[in-house]
């Protein structure tokens, strides 16, 4: 089952794809935030037909402490709207710290601050990609 993440930001929504098993998941793209989120959603909806994804998974940026604060709130907004125009199930997934993760997954490979801006995004929806596909194969 092919899968998609997304890491939904105010500027940028980073894109994951899992292979065709949903077993491994690999940074996909960045899609800019346009002024219109249906422009966003058609964007997100066309890399799901090309990708012929089976669900969508999206980070869901819950507070430190757990719960569920302005970004958090936004994010199930958006998520019930993706899903009344993408006509595959929409899935949530924690994404507490994945940002973080990423960057430093990044810095790891030693790409610049730049470098690192470029790719951070499309890496974290990868790291809550993998981290729901591996939950879903745990006993």
């Amino acid at each position: 089952m092919r899968v998609i993440a997304l890491d939904l930001g105010s500027k940028r929504i980073g894109v994951a794809v899992s292979d065709l098993s949903g077993t491994i998941a690999s940074p996909h793209s960045v899609i800019a935030r346009s002024s219109s989120q249906r422009h966003d959603h058609t964007a997100i909806r066309r890399i799901v037909i090309e990708e012929e994804a089976e669900a969508i998974v999206i980070g869901l940026p819950l507070s430190l402490d757990g719960s569920t604060g302005p970004a958090a709130r936004a994010v199930l907004d958006e998520a019930e709207r993706i899903g009344t125009v993408i006509d595959v199930p929409v899935h949530l997934q924690d994404e507490r710290l994945t940002t973080v993760a990423a960057d430093r997954i990044l810095r790891e490979a030693d790409l610049s601050a730049s470098e690192r801006r470029r790719f951070v995004d499309k890496v974290a929806a990868a790291v809550i990609l993998q981290t729901w596909l591996d939950a879903r194969r745990a006993p």
